[in-house]
């Protein structure tokens, strides 16, 4: 039996599991995480596949940061426990966290059901906002690593024609934080992207998702990458 999808509600703590092989790297994420994030609460670690999983299914914690390197399992690492987990557990949501940046890897664990994927190059603010957005049901993604995802996932859409009264709601401005944001770019990165302020990105994407008729990054992803907008 699977349980019903939940959103954390604004100001509720955020249970997170830790899945990594090396412990310095999970010791280093925990603090990282507990000196920037007072609303992220660490309820485990996991270093290998079976560990992952069995962790996942006792604690059902709102998001799993793990690396896509594993040991363990049938040799899937990360892809594995999402493709294990993700089906029965909803309300649960699997962020990578990798020093890896190949298309494959990233890839392989978005197809087994993982809502990002972030590069351990991510400052710990970052990864903060990273994990909230994905509990949140939001996608989110280094820079350029959403590229990836849309070049695996598109529809075959090169032939879809882009509808004039679609684009036309937008100004140029806002197609050009669209785009960005729709590749995975944060807000403080669309912002140092564009040279505007971080307020007026949030402005702009307010109008996009709007205009559109669309509730989140996810969608506006999905929308972007079915037009080839990307």
């Amino acid at each position: 039996m699977t349980e019903t999808p939940s959103v954390p509600t604004p100001g509720q703590t955020i249970r997170v599991l830790i899945v990594d092989d090396h412990a310095l790297v999970r010791s280093g994420v925990r603090a990282e995480l507990a000196r920037h994030a007072a609303d992220l609460e660490v309820v485990g670690e996991a270093e290998d596949v079976e560990g992952a999983i069995a962790a996942v299914r006792a604690l059902r914690p709102d998001v799993v940061l793990l690396d896509v390197h594993l040991p363990g399992g049938r040799g899937a690492g990360g892809a594995e426990v999402v493709a294990a987990c993700a089906p029965e557990l909803p309300g649960t949501r699997f962020l990578a966290l990798s020093v890896s940046d190949a298309s494959e890897d990233v890839v392989a664990v978005i197809r087994a059901g993982a809502r990002g994927y972030v590069t351990k190059a991510i400052s710990a603010p970052e990864l903060a906002g990273a994990v909230r957005r994905v509990a949140a049901g939001d996608a989110a993604f280094s820079p350029r690593l959403a590229g990836f995802v849309l070049d695996a996932f598109g529809t075959g859409a090169g032939d879809i024609a882009v509808h004039d009264d679609e684009l036309d709601r937008l100004t140029a401005r806002e197609r050009e934080v669209m785009r960005l944001i729709a590749r995975g770019y944060t807000y403080k990165e669309v912002a140092s992207e564009l040279f505007i302020s971080i307020k007026t990105v949030e402005t702009h994407v307010s109008a996009v998702l709007r205009k559109l008729q669309l509730s989140s990054r996810h969608e506006l992803t999905r929308w972007a990458a079915d037009r080839r907008l990307l």
